[in-house]
């Protein structure tokens, strides 16, 4: 990997192009605290924000340990192989129209080929990027406005939007940034690559990715480990779930956005947050640079309003955390602190009884801060107008947090009534400014649930061409070899389908085979007895058929299905089964490979899991087989994976004892793919 220390803790920074980018770059620097060198180079000579600029990079002798090129995209090709013959530390590239605009100009993609090429071992930005703002270190290589300041430690934020990284530079919600970086088109160093770098940092606290498409998975897939051993904790905002916004990410950044629901199998499998918004991003990132992960998927809400208390708890209905009810020990501690004229609950409304007295606030607040609760959320809004009666409220909340150890937040349910001066007094007693009330639940939400993440790389996906479709009977055939439950079954024409199933038990099931969608043409006959096999075969328009004993026993029906998606991976989904699968649009997806552990975990995130448990007196399905038939598909994807596009079982009937693959479905690559 090539080493990005040098290019982000530059001291010498060569800017190339017109004086207006120059003088940008230099204010953008000096809003920093920029001590090193900045070498404007401009045809002219001139003078640019009160620096006197060289011709050409030939005036030149100390050494560059980044440069900022803002020069056309055929120039930008040849001052990069200057720059790396000179031995310069990294690059920006600013131009647009390479890999991005292949859609409008085919020859895009050569030039980002020819840009790479010449770059060699010389780590770039870009192209079509805005560069870097690193605010412990205090470099910035930006042709903009920024609000970053000097920090400390932070968090680092890469996205791939410049535009989008500017705006967040500007937040005032207290959420320190150590470093804000654009990586545009990624043609030769990925966010993935920066990621790794600046996990090295120690000053780093959490990782922020928008990401348009995740590239290469196995590189994110060693993100995922380097940060998980350095507990430095990750969230994603992916964008790419409407049509739209897949269409936008192939034509800003070409990235491959993929499928969605592949996006969302591998950030579970990386073990990171997800978040869908930036207000929740940034305020999950303040949280975890504060706190860290929640060490209970549980919150306590304090609030004087009983509409703030519903209000609080409606918010959280639908996400992974609970208000516990009130312990004995919170109950008496409450009550002596309040007296009985409150009614005490989780969420809490303490009524005003105790307002100006910050003692009796602190020692009323406290018990809601147990060892058994993940966060706790003191609402407070402040007035805009006067807030010097809320002094109270600040003070109490940060003697919470010293008094018990526990995190705590201020939030704010509108998010315009934290004040900055508030803010900052609230981070400097160890209590969370979290700027309103969704966004902060939301963010509990996320960091209460990030996992670790899975060991096991995933199985790769790309993109194959699928040229041949097994029929029924041979795609059981190939599952069979992984011990599959199948039906008992046959297979033969009309004539002799009497004579072969006289050794199966009916009802029995005949389907007409070399067909797609065979319920759709009447190629689907269930319950028949052996003597009505000729007569339904014979109706049906093909002239190959599979007779099958009837599973009677079924509790319910599952799907498990598998997709190569090339952005991704091999997606294994588990969902309700049946006709009305497409209807009910219940259904887990998980990335390849898994264990036994991840099929049981996602049965009880199905609605079809309280079938699968009894349902009004029926008897319960075996999840032990149901598991046993995912983990058999899985050792046949295994095999194949280099060849499988699809695998379908569509039902999976499952009953007290098994779990029986009754319809089959396999698209593979190659033309001998039906002896595989």
């Amino acid at each position: 990997m090539r080493k990005l220390r040098r290019l982000f803790a530059a001291q010498s920074i060569a800017v190339i192009g017109g004086g207006a980018w120059c003088a940008s770059i230099i204010g953008a620097a000096q809003r920093i605290g920029y001590q090193g060198e900045i070498v404007p180079v401009h045809p002219s000579g001139k003078e640019i924000a009160g620096i006197a600029s060289l011709s050409s990079l030939d005036a030149w002798q100390g050494p560059l340990d980044a440069a900022f090129i803002g020069v056309n995209r055929h120039a930008t090709l040849d001052v990069v192989a200057d720059l790396a013959e000179r031995g310069a530390g990294g690059a920006i590239c600013f131009a647009s129209g390479f890999s991005e605009a292949k859609a409008e100009d085919q020859t895009g993609e050569d030039l980002q080929g020819m840009l790479v090429r010449n770059a060699d071992d010389m780590p770039i930005l870009g192209p079509n990027c805005y560069g870097f703002v690193n605010a412990l270190d205090r470099v910035a290589i930006w042709p903009d406005q920024h609000g970053m300041k000097p920090v400390d430690r932070g968090v680092a934020i890469l996205t791939q939007s410049s535009n989008i990284a500017i705006n967040m530079t500007m937040q005032k919600r207290g959420l320190p940034i150590a470093y804000m970086v654009t990586c545009g088109n990624q043609a030769q160093t990925s966010q993935a690559d920066i990621a790794l770098e600046l996990l090295d940092d120690e000053r780093v606290t959490a990782l922020g990715l928008h990401i348009e498409g995740f590239g290469d998975v196995m590189r994110w897939h060693h993100v995922a480990l380097k940060a998980a051993k350095k507990n430095i904790p990750v969230v994603v905002m992916k964008v790419g779930i409407s049509e739209q916004a897949q269409s936008a990410a192939i034509s800003h950044t070409a990235s491959l956005a993929g499928s969605d629901a592949g996006a969302q199998a591998l950030i579970d499998r990386l073990g990171f947050g997800r978040a869908y918004d930036l207000p929740v991003f940034l305020e999950t990132l303040k949280l975890l640079h504060m706190v860290g992960h929640l060490d209970h998927p549980t919150l306590s809400s304090i609030s004087c309003s009983g509409g703030e208390a519903s209000l609080a708890s409606d918010t959280a209905v639908g996400r992974n955390l609970t208000f516990p009810p009130l312990t004995q020990d919170q109950t008496v501690a409450l009550g002596d602190a309040l007296g009985p004229m409150v009614a005490l609950a989780n969420p809490l409304d303490y009524h005003t009884y105790v307002w100006r007295d910050t003692e009796a606030m602190t020692k009323a607040w406290a018990p809601m801060a147990a060892d058994h609760i993940g966060l706790t959320l003191i609402i407070v809004d402040y007035p805009h107008t006067d807030a010097r009666d809320w002094v109270c409220a600040t003070q109490a909340a940060i003697n919470v947090h010293n008094r018990t150890g526990r995190p705590i937040a201020v939030v704010a349910t509108l998010p315009e009534l934290l004040p900055e001066d508030v803010t900052s007094e609230l981070i400097k007693g160890g209590v969370v400014p979290l700027f309103g009330l969704s966004e902060a639940i939301a963010a509990a939400d996320i960091a209460a649930n990030i996992r670790e993440p899975a060991i096991q790389p995933p199985l790769p996906g790309g993109t194959i061409t699928a040229e041949t479709i097994l029929t029924e009977a041979e795609a059981k055939f190939a599952l069979s070899s992984q011990d599959l439950d199948l039906p008992r079954r046959v297979e033969g024409s009309a004539e002799e389908l009497l004579d072969l199933a006289r050794n199966l038990v009916p009802p029995l099931a005949l389907k007409g085979l070399g067909l797609a969608h065979k319920s759709d043409v009447g190629a689907v006959r269930l319950n028949l007895q052996a003597d009505q096999l000729l007569d339904a075969a014979l109706a049906m328009p093909t002239d190959w058929f599979l007779v099958e004993e009837m599973v009677t026993d079924g509790v319910a029906e599952l799907l498990i299905g598998v997709t190569r998606d090339p952005a991704h991976g091999l997606i294994l989904t588990l969902g309700a089964g049946g006709v009305l699968t497409e209807l009910l649009q219940d259904s887990v997806s998980l990335l390849m490979p898994i264990t036994e552990e991840n099929v049981y975990v996602a049965l009880t995130k199905l609605k079809a899991g309280k079938l699968l448990k009894g349902f009004r007196g029926k008897p319960a399905a075996s999840q032990p087989a149901i598991v046993a038939a995912v983990m058999a598909v899985q050792a046949y994807v295994t095999r194949n994976h280099e060849t499988l596009d699809e695998l379908e079982i569509n039902p999976l009937i499952c009953t007290p004892t098994r779990a029986v693959a009754v319809d089959a479905l396999i698209r593979k690559a190659g033309p001998d793919a039906a002896n595989v």
